[in-house]
């Protein structure tokens, strides 16, 4: 495993993923929404399911990471048309945020400005598994028609919990550079390179996500 290698990994990701989206995209933007759901349910499904796969079987990543890439795609795709017939403009302004988090983050952390240290790494998990427990439960209230009061709404509690979930999605990446660091310095197995390519990816969905969300209740 090198670092090298896991950036080439990582920019194999990101061109399926844009390749998928651009197919689920065109389809809402071309008016065929009924046409681009089921794509969009079946990706998010896949991605989840593949993302469980590769955590438990990091060996298959080289083949389950660029199937998770795909469907993923498949979900941002339509869901970045959703918002951006909502409010115009709204998925440049959440790509730009998210590359320009991902670049800061990365020159922050090889200047050594931030390190990923045992302290460090545990309070980023636990403000992650916080966040989890959040969006578990507010899931399994909207099956019986309720929500978590103020953290999905516009105003100020809305936002600040946004921020919040922005800074940690953020915060993870660190983890990842972290990650790959140590899997080339400890001579990790070649096909690590695709886990640790699909650790990163998976982040960046995330902190695209929650940008597009935090934009959204901006807006509103």
């Amino acid at each position: 495993m090198t670092v090298n290698g896991t950036i080439t990994r990582a920019l194999i990701l990101l061109v399926l993923v844009v390749s998928s989206a651009l197919f689920t995209w065109g389809r809402v933007m071309s008016g065929d929404v009924a046409g681009a759901v089921p794509w969009m349910v079946g990706g998010g499904i896949g991605g989840l399911v593949f993302c469980l796969v590769t955590c438990f079987a990091q060996r298959a990543s080289p083949i389950t990471a660029p199937l998770y890439a795909v469907c993923e795609g498949l979900l941002l795709g339509a869901l970045s048309a959703f918002m951006q017939a909502r409010y115009k403009g709204i998925v440049l302004e959440a790509v730009l945020l998210t590359a320009g988090t991902l670049f800061g983050l990365l020159l922050t952390y090889r200047l050594g400005l931030i390190r990923a240290t045992e302290k460090f790494k545990l309070g980023v998990f636990a403000a992650t598994a916080g966040i989890a427990v959040v969006y578990l439960v507010s899931m399994l209230l909207n099956l019986f028609g309720k929500n978590i009061p103020y953290i999905h709404e516009s105003g100020a509690i809305g936002i600040g919990f946004s921020l919040v979930v922005v800074v940690v999605a953020a915060l993870n990446l660190v983890l990842d550079f972290d990650f790959i660091e140590r899997g080339e310095a400890v001579g990790a197995p070649k096909y690590m390179e695709w886990y640790g390519a699909f650790g990163l990816m998976v982040t960046l969905v995330w902190l695209y996500i929650e940008f597009l969300r935090l934009l959204a209740k901006l807006r509103r």
